[in-house]
């Protein structure tokens, strides 16, 4: 059994594709908007439309970059409040014309620096939970790499959350819990173990519904699957009556934490 920790160092990994990797071999004609209309436009968070098998979707990725200089002015995938914000206004523009949206997340966590918190960070994430719950489309949120706290989440209320076998979702870096509990971020194996944050541990919580196979490395196949995952369940809840859609959605937040009782 692959220890936890050993997990998180290959969510980290330099050469994991990012989420611009995934956009650009599952969707076709994929168009980016840039800006969140009140400051800026964050590189940290890719927003656009896009066909999946032809339908017309909504893509957003947290993005860390690839190179050096691309990973600088994506903020290593550290989003501002602003990048929050556009995707909130694309998943606004995506509800109005009924197209579904798709998240990929990977990034430690939002931007924690003053400049964020002077703009509003935590309102923007807020703002984020509590319209993605009520979003009239349908919505699915794939982990990619890591998935660090309320950052991810920003990205994560949807109908379905799923992640990649090597990929991690947690409220804290391991590092940062053992300098928390133990005031040594040297036992972060340890912390990592405590956390519960890989995908089989996520999955037999009732955290998420999915873990995706990467098919040892081979990413390729990875993308023809998920086009494939992502068309059934779309296709499906596009069925529903949009009530029904969005009781199934709060239902699966209410029960999360309660698996065992």
């Amino acid at each position: 059994m692959i220890e936890a920790y050993e997990r998180v160092m290959a969510a980290r990994a330099k050469d994991r594709p990012t989420s611009m990797r995934f956009i650009e071999n599952i969707f076709t004609d994929f168009t980016e908007m840039h800006g969140d209309r009140r400051f800026g436009d964050d590189k940290a968070i890719v927003a656009g439309i896009a066909r999946l098998n032809g339908m017309p979707v909504t893509v957003i990725g947290l993005e860390k970059g690839v190179e050096l200089k691309e990973k600088v002015s994506r903020n290593f995938g550290s989003a501002h409040p602003e990048g929050y914000r556009k995707a909130l206004r694309q998943m606004k523009l995506a509800e109005k014309f009924h197209r579904p949206v798709i998240c990929f997340v990977d990034t430690s966590g939002a931007y924690c620096g003053i400049a964020a918190e002077e703009r509003g960070q935590g309102q923007a994430i807020a703002e984020n939970l509590m319209e993605m719950m009520t979003l009239k489309t349908p919505v699915v949120s794939i982990l990619i790499g890591e998935g660090g706290s309320g950052g991810a989440l920003g990205l994560a209320v949807a109908d379905q959350v799923w992640m990649l076998e090597n990929s991690v979702y947690s409220v804290i870096s391991p590092e940062g819990c053992a300098s928390i509990l133990w005031k040594d971020s040297g036992k972060m194996k340890e912390a990592a173990a405590c956390l519960k944050l890989t995908a089989e541990d996520l999955f037999s919580l009732g955290v998420i519904e999915q873990v995706v196979s990467e098919h040892d490395g081979d990413f390729d196949q990875v993308y023809a699957e998920l086009r494939e995952m992502l068309d059934k369940v779309i296709h499906t809840n596009l069925q529903l009556p949009t009530e029904e859609m969005l009781e199934n959605r709060y239902a699966r937040f209410r029960k999360i934490g309660t698996a065992g009782l």
